[in-house]
């Protein structure tokens, strides 16, 4: 029998937790090569770091990322913390000859990810293997979609429509590193226009060739800073709503009168949106939006693509569904006609899971993409393709001409970004 993957887990907050059900639960739903090891994680408090461990189920924690890397009991690190850090982690790991999955965008700079890039290519030839966590190529109305492509059902492909759209970036959002270019890179645009970019790509299996131009904007250029430093971003953003400070920073005036804590502002130094138009190299053309101002749109990340025999619609909100067109009905039967991606033996990862209309969810995604990555690492192939650093390196590139073309006024051709 195979001995388990020893897995290695840096960052303890969202994507930290994501990840952490991902590989506890990937072993449960899917039949395996390997079992699951969850090895040790890494944050940067040591008295949260263990608390995570103890409810999530890692043998060991550590405030030092490095003696994960070290750590031989460790075949593959799993990088989870804010964008500027994913290099070191990653570069070291697989210096160290460990497999590498490292969270979406691949890095916050074109320079950070072209290094990455560099290192797996030469990692690779040792046997070591890269990941990206581009989960939403996972929900199984996603995975039809782009078998559906792969399958000529769409014909040849003409129009790709997407966008990501949230709304908790208002005003009142405290100043947390997803809005520091140093730790970020970029704003809503890595963040959301990274996840619709590889969703357009995987579907069609086409390549974006050029930015013909772009509009990068930032409404609010001035946040609170959170009074508890590394706080989660949603946290914050609560007790900034409500009011609650849980008594941290207040003082007793003359007379036993309490005082509000002074409140400090900084700069918001990423954009809030970014829109760019784009042209595949098969001869599509394409619209992408990404904002964390669209208020009323939690979570809506929506591609549309139409091609000269049919065309498909996937909204996120609305995940276990896939909209399809098929232009080859007679005209009295043509519509959009909804098909529930929940059906065992039909639809990608739904064998795996529960009866048909018996919904999944965010989290499944992940669990997911942890079950591929374990087929990969004992010589299986994954259900659909998994996205490595050079896979994630072609979205950083097509990001970046974005940026440029924003800035520049000016179409920018993706072999130029380099």
């Amino acid at each position: 029998m195979a001995t388990p993957l020893g897995i290695a887990l840096v960052g303890t907050r969202f994507m930290g937790r994501a990840h952490s059900n991902a590989w506890s639960q990937c072993g449960r739903f899917f039949e395996l090569p390997r079992a699951v090891r969850l090895g040790a994680v890494a944050g940067r408090n040591a008295r949260h770091t263990a608390s995570f461990a103890r409810r999530w189920g890692w043998v060991g924690a550590s405030t030092d990322w490095r003696d994960l890397v070290e750590d031989p009991s460790i075949e593959l690190v799993d990088v989870a913390t804010p964008n500027h850090l994913h290099a070191e982690i990653s570069i070291a790991a697989l210096k160290a000859g460990k497999h590498v999955a490292c969270e979406k965008p691949l890095a916050g700079t074109i320079e950070d990810a072209r290094r990455m890039r560099d290192a797996a290519a030469k990692a690779s030839r040792r046997g070591v293997r890269t990941f990206v966590w581009f989960n939403y190529r996972r929900c199984p109305a996603v995975a039809l979609a782009h078998q559906l492509v792969r399958e000529g059902r769409l014909g040849a492909i003409h129009h790709v429509r997407a966008h990501y759209l949230q709304d908790w970036g208002r005003a009142s959002t405290p100043l947390g590193w997803r809005f520091k270019r140093a730790e970020a890179g970029s704003g809503a645009h890595g963040d959301l226009n990274a996840h619709i970019v590889d969703m357009a790509r995987f579907v069609t299996g086409d390549e974006i060739s050029e930015v013909v131009g772009a509009i990068e904007e930032t409404f609010i250029t001035r946040r609170e800073i959170p009074m508890e430093v590394g706080s989660e971003i949603a946290g914050t953003a609560a007790r900034a709503r409500s009011g609650a400070g849980g008594g941290r920073g207040r003082g007793a005036g003359a007379g036993g009168a309490r005082r509000a804590p002074s409140r400090r502002f900084g700069r918001s130094e990423v954009d809030d949106c970014v829109l760019f138009l784009a042209r595949f190299a098969g001869g599509a053309v394409a619209s992408f939006e990404s904002t964390r101002l669209a208020t009323g749109n939690q979570n809506r990340n929506e591609i549309e693509i139409n091609g000269d025999r049919g065309s498909v619609r996937f909204d996120f909100e609305r995940m276990n569904e896939l909209l399809w067109w098929d232009d080859a009905l007679p005209s009295k039967l043509r519509g959009w006609s909804r098909i529930m991606c929940t059906n065992a033996g039909d639809h990608p990862y739904a064998s795996a899971y529960w009866p048909a209309a018996h919904l999944i969810g965010y989290e499944h995604g992940f669990v997911s993409m942890a079950a591929d990555i374990v087929r990969a690492l004992g010589g299986g192939k994954p259900e659909v393709p998994l996205p490595d650093f050079e896979d994630a390196w072609r979205t950083q590139q097509v990001l970046e001409a974005a940026l440029r073309s924003a800035r520049t006024r000016r179409p920018v051709a993706i072999e130029s970004v380099r």
